[in-house]
């Protein structure tokens, strides 16, 4: 196995560590004043500043999403460096008061694109936003009841994947893999996200078709490489040689999976992840992994800026928009052995031109909700 994954762990360590102690100095501590001082909405805005809200850069997913919003921002003639990097480290208290400051020291001429970290979040984020009169995009979490349209035009639209049916395949896979019998363990994000929420749903339904497959276990790994080490030293500490596959909500989470297998001597054991990372697909061509799937954070992280500046400049109205343009769907590819090497060549060894100005083209459709909302 190459030895990427312990320095990958080493640098998150080193970058949690940081963080902690930026906390511990004040830095990470949370005022919301009453008021943001700002008593219209504008229709739109002249030169906003572009700021992309997100959790790390320890995560090769996280900086595909920024490298997607930097080429952004080239496109429009501005620099790489432009784009103003607000990096919560996994705290939701962060992710709102870095918001909170960016809009004071904007005066609210700015474009956001962000993911709120956690559900919940999502709320007190674009409401900050709409009452400081400017515009935001956001990507994976928000609450089912939180809508763009009810906040007019300030809040441009909202992006998710469906994790359902590409979690499921990846199971199937995984099942098949393991013969149709035996134990699986599933180690999952933060449980408030929406995405660790629906990959777990998808390894259930594809439970339902295999009787044989028995879900020992699923705890949460918070999207971090040395938690989800630790979850599966636990795992192979509590049922050993019951364990024949493992499937985890992203792949970063697979890294530390296979390092915690790796420490314990034990080989063979198929597992699946998701995110589609450069490293994940080496180890799907390797055999390390067996699959992952590809959600384009780089498209993702260049189109959901690209929506924010232009409704904050008036290239569109958003609250002119239909539905499936507000909240949808983004792309998936589900990347296995088969065809792992041509994914390599098409995403990865190339990155593909898009046209930031085609807003919706790849993607999948308005957002599905539960009958009840």
């Amino acid at each position: 196995m190459s030895t990427f994954i312990r320095d990958f762990i080493e640098r998150e360590k080193m970058n949690r560590r940081n963080f902690l102690l930026a906390s511990a100095a004040g830095m990470g501590s949370l005022v919301i004043p009453s008021a943001f001082g700002f008593d219209r909405a504008r229709a739109q805005l002249v030169d906003p500043q572009i700021a992309w809200s997100y959790r790390d850069r320890a995560s090769p997913y996280w900086l595909a999403i920024v490298s997607g919003g930097e080429t952004f921002v080239e496109s429009i003639g501005r620099p790489r460096d432009s784009l103003v990097n607000l990096i919560n480290e996994g705290s939701s208290e962060k992710s709102l008061a870095d918001i909170v400051s960016f809009l004071q020291a904007t005066g609210g001429n700015c474009a956001i694109a962000c993911d709120a970290n956690d559900s919940p979040n999502a709320r007190p984020i674009v409401e900050a936003v709409a009452a400081a009169g400017a515009y935001i995009s956001t990507i994976w979490n928000k609450t089912d009841d939180l809508h763009p349209w009810d906040f007019g035009d300030n809040y441009v639209s909202h992006m998710t994947w469906s994790d359902l049916k590409p979690s499921e395949d990846l199971a199937r896979a995984l099942f098949d893999a393991m013969g149709g019998e035996g134990g699986v363990v599933h180690i999952g994000g933060i449980p408030a996200n929406n995405p660790a929420i629906e990959r777990l749903q998808g390894l259930r339904n594809a439970l339902v078709d295999y009787p044989n497959i028995e879900l020992l276990d699923a705890q949460p790994g918070d999207w971090d490489t040395q938690k989800a080490a630790d979850v599966m030293s636990q795992f192979l500490t509590r049922y050993g040689d019951q364990i024949k596959g493992v499937h985890c909500a992203n792949d970063v989470m697979a890294y530390g999976a296979l390092e915690a297998m790796r420490a314990e001597g034990i080989s063979g054991i198929p597992v699946t992840a998701y995110d589609g990372n450069p490293e994940a697909v080496d180890l799907v061509m390797k055999g390390d992994l067996l699959g992952t799937c590809f959600t384009n954070p780089h498209w993702g992280g260049g189109i959901t800026a690209a929506l924010a500046y232009h409704a904050a400049i008036g290239t569109f109205k958003p609250s002119e928009e239909p539905p499936e343009h507000r909240e949808f769907y983004g792309p998936t590819i589900l990347i296995t052995q088969a065809d792992a090497e041509n994914f390599k060549k098409e995403f990865i060894d190339a990155t593909p031109t898009y046209d930031w100005t085609d807003f919706w083209g790849p993607t999948n459709g308005q957002i599905q909700y539960p009958a009840s909302n």
